[in-house]
């Protein structure tokens, strides 16, 4: 089984800890990992923003850096949900339009390879402990891609319940969007910080000290929130947790904040 990291543009720029952390979780379960250098963004700020022409290369692309892996997996709901459920209608459309030039074909292999980390570990690997030793309060927030989109459902928080010394505490309104949205925040910011207070507060009241989720976009926009605020509650993406172990125990970023 050949296993390619897609790490995403913001966790490579502003959360490299993040892949780090898939590559430590998924070698510790005899997962061989590679990293094709070929690889760039999936498209998702072009294709939301309206520039659907300028998508269609990065399809291909896309397919092209990861061609002879069996699966890619990446620590972003939202990426892979860019892939699963928009390359196809990229590729319809373009075919619509007569300029198919191979495009329904690279979107056909991007999406039946392309699998969120929850998704790999549960359904693909068949596990969820995965060994991991956090000790400490966690609440968990659903990215409304992972949610809404991909279906992953209890898979993260399955995987969450079974790491040791690991407290889940309840996130009031946990479907709720954080008001992120990528280009949502840029266009409506009053309404996306409006959102975003809410969800802190909610995070805040259950008395935990670290608010994970399987998007850094959205725990960036938590986290913003959150420091403005004052407030210790952490955000970790939930790939740094599984990956943490009795041995090799978390080690955060230094930033405005610490766990208690």
């Amino acid at each position: 089984m050949r296993v390619a990291l897609f790490v995403t543009c913001v966790n490579d720029l502003l959360y490299p800890d993040t892949g780090r952390a898939v590559v430590t979780l998924l070698e510790r379960l005899g997962v061989e990992v590679g990293f094709p250098a070929a690889q760039s963004c999936c498209g998702q700020p072009q294709f939301n923003t309206g520039y659907r022409h300028a998508t269609e290369p990065l399809v291909r692309d896309y397919a092209a850096a990861f061609a002879g892996y069996d699966h890619v997996v990446t620590p972003s709901g939202s990426c892979a949900a860019m892939v699963r459920d928009n390359y196809p209608r990229i590729a319809a459309r373009a075919a619509a339009e007569g300029r198919d030039e191979g495009l329904a074909e690279a979107a056909g292999a991007a999406v039946a390879k392309t699998r969120e980390l929850t998704e790999f570990l549960v359904d693909v690997l068949g596990v969820t402990d995965v060994g991991a030793y956090f000790p400490h309060r966690v609440t968990y927030h659903p990215s409304c891609h992972g949610l809404r989109v991909l279906g992953l459902g209890e898979r993260p928080r399955r995987l969450l319940g079974a790491v040791a010394g690991l407290e889940l505490a309840e996130l009031p309104g946990a479907e709720e969007c954080c008001g992120f949205g990528g280009t949502f925040a840029v266009k409506n910011p009053d309404v996306s910080t409006a959102m975003g207070v809410d969800k802190a507060r909610s995070a805040v009241g259950t008395g935990a000290q670290v608010l994970c989720g399987a998007d850094n976009s959205c725990l960036m926009h938590l986290d913003g929130i959150l420091r403005r605020q004052h407030e210790p509650l952490r955000t970790v993406h939930l790939a740094e947790i599984l990956a943490a172990t009795r041995e090799r125990p978390y080690q955060p970023v230094e930033r405005a904040g610490k766990i208690r």
